[in-house]
């Protein structure tokens, strides 16, 4: 057609510093744009470099190897403009940058304004943000070119240029100056994390740009798990004045690289809507995609669990199978090692036969290696030897939580064997809402390379299970979803479960949000819980009350727990997202003020 103008958006999955790696899928995304006569094409944010360097950002040669990449990507712009995210020192500070570069020149380099600075981002701590509409004249590699927040002529269309964060801004957005200007194609190169719910929140920012900023708006993100902890969803999205142009078939895909065309030059033409998942569907893409990448980045050959017959185990040998599944179906070129899960139960005279025969049938069910382990006799040991030690017999009434926990962590040597003899991650299945209350035994259940479910609440995770039973055809999960959540660490007698032990998990999940996600104090968590269904509001205060002491002596403890991915709009990762004092008075003052509140 004589008026096509075909804008292509590649989403590329990254690893941090794979240099040849990264130029690889930039390279083959570039063919793959110019076979179809692509005029222009938007990769994402840092994607020569990785955007999840962390505190490689502070290095100088970080920045001398992103700018001899660019040096070899130049060659590959003939016939065509590319963007390409790269650290840039300028004057003695670091930013983050995208090079528009084509017939082999460096058109211009946009620096970024707004720097994220929130949830798992600290952009600040490494980059300089650029002033708003400041503009100089730069060198580098004997081009000359503007750098700051210029506009670009390219194929008869003016072109400005946004970088993730800065299109998420209400106001001073370097698109108000592209309008002023006459911009009629604005891109945004991103680099933002998934979490349950996010796409739509983009999708209204897309169209909302295009509208009012009377432009086109394309936007590409990055894909997959990149550095460990954030996953992204690989969204490819592109408007014109409110009408979708170009939007991904499919979101959390796996593989390289994915790209999405459309012909700006053919105004009637108007794009399917955007994709939706339920959250269980998304749940379910996220961590399998999450399960993968982390696996093959990491080099193990597979994934080693202690299966307890509990639903946070059984979620995570569920996750591993459908992770496999996926790989057979849309990487079948791609097998991976046999087996890639393997499983044990380690019983102690405390386990029930229920959970015993949960875990061997869902084990049976996802045919996977399972070996049944008897370890009483090393609780055992360990006890009697600290018995002769101290010259104290350990009794249930006087030693609870030492009886408890001698448990937990006389199953962590054996199953990192296990992991060590097949070349496998060890998976920690511990989830959010553990994380909360500290209801985890350090160097016992919390053992594990990489913790899946660490970024979502327990009731969430009981729901899904139904979902996979029901939904998905996992059958082998019944006995499981019968069971009432328990540690079995004490004697069967006791009844122990969960629930007892903390408070209802649905109540925890709202405690959580506003007490954490919200940062709201006790007495305002209180407000804005009640009413509370099934929950009389001195209850409800007395379990407020107890989660905020728990939370404040369970910091020591989220220091320590295995990496996990964020899956929801927050997270109480220390290292990433919720840093809190190991060390504090403990919400005393403000846990008074709740019960003077409502008298209990």
């Amino acid at each position: 057609m004589q008026n096509s103008w075909v804008l292509a958006c590649a989403s590329l999955n990254q690893t941090p510093m794979d240099w040849e790696g990264n130029l690889r899928r930039i390279a083959e995304a570039i063919d793959a744009a110019k076979s179809q006569k692509a005029k222009l094409l938007l990769l994402p944010e840092l994607c020569i470099t990785g955007y999840g360097c962390e505190d490689l950002f502070f290095a100088d040669h970080l920045y001398t190897q992103s700018v001899r990449m660019l040096e070899r990507l130049l060659p590959l712009s003939q016939g065509i403009a590319v963007t390409l995210g790269l650290p840039l020192q300028v004057n003695g500070k670091r930013h983050n940058t995208v090079a528009l570069i084509a017939e082999g020149q460096i058109l211009g380099i946009t620096a970024k304004q707004h720097l994220a600075n929130e949830g798992i981002h600290y952009e600040p701590r490494w980059f300089s943000p650029w002033e708003a509409g400041r503009v100089l004249s730069y060198q580098l590699l004997g081009h000359s070119f503007p750098l700051g927040q210029g506009i670009y002529e390219w194929q008869g269309r003016k072109i400005g240029i946004e970088i993730c964060e800065d299109s998420w801004r209400d106001t001073d957005r370097p698109a108000e100056l592209y309008r002023q200007s006459g911009v009629g194609l604005i891109l945004n190169a991103s680099a933002s994390h998934f979490a349950l719910g996010k796409a739509k929140t983009r999708e209204e920012i897309v169209l909302k740009s295009s509208l009012n900023y009377d432009c086109t708006f394309a936007y590409v993100n990055l894909m997959g798990n990149e550095a460990g902890r954030a996953i992204y969803d690989g969204d490819r999205l592109a408007a014109s004045k409110g009408i979708w142009q170009l939007s991904a078939e499919q979101r959390l895909e796996l593989g390289d690289w994915k790209i999405s065309y459309c012909d700006l030059g053919n105004p009637g033409h108007e794009a399917q809507t955007p994709v939706h998942y339920p959250p269980n569907e998304e749940f379910s893409r996220a961590l399998t995609l999450g399960l993968y990448d982390y696996l093959r980045k990491s080099g193990a050959k597979g994934y080693t669990l202690s299966l307890s017959g509990g639903a946070d185990s059984a979620a995570c040998a569920v996750l591993v199978h459908l992770m496999a599944q996926r790989v057979k179906k849309e990487l079948p070129d791609r097998p991976l090692l046999e087996p890639s899960l393997v499983c044990a139960y380690q019983a102690t005279a405390n386990s029930s036969q229920l959970t015993k025969e949960a875990a061997h049938n869902l084990a049976n069910s996802l045919q996977v290696p399972f070996h049944l382990w008897d370890i009483e006799p090393m609780v055992n040991a360990y006890t009697h030897l600290v018995e002769e030690s101290t010259g104290k017999p350990l009794t249930w009434d006087h030693d609870d939580l030492t009886l408890q926990n001698i448990q937990s962590r006389s199953r962590s040597p054996g199953i990192w064997m296990l992991a060590n003899v097949h070349e496998h991650l060890l998976l920690s299945t511990a989830n959010r809402s553990e994380a909360d209350a500290g209801y985890a035994t350090m160097d016992g259940d919390t053992s594990g390379s990489l913790s899946p479910l660490g970024g979502i609440d327990k009731h969430f995770i009981r729901q899904w299970l139904l979902y996979a039973m029901k939904e998905l055809g996992y059958l082998g999960l019944e006995k499981v979803c019968a069971l009432e959540p328990s540690a079995e660490l004490r004697p069967l007698k006791v009844g122990q479960t969960d629930e007892k032990d903390l408070m209802p998990y649905v109540l925890l999940a709202a405690i959580e949000r506003e007490a954490i996600a919200s940062w709201k104090s006790p007495l305002e968590t209180f407000h804005a819980l009640r009413p509370f269904p099934g929950v009389d509001e001195v209850t409800l205060a007395k379990h407020i009350a107890r989660f905020f002491s728990l939370w404040s002596r369970s910091q020591w403890k989220r220091e320590r727990l295995a990496p996990s991915f964020h899956l929801d709009d927050f997270s109480v990762d220390p290292k990433t997202w919720c840093r809190f004092p190991i060390l504090s008075k403990g919400f005393d003052l403000e846990i008074e003020e709740l019960r003077k509140a409502v008298l209990f």
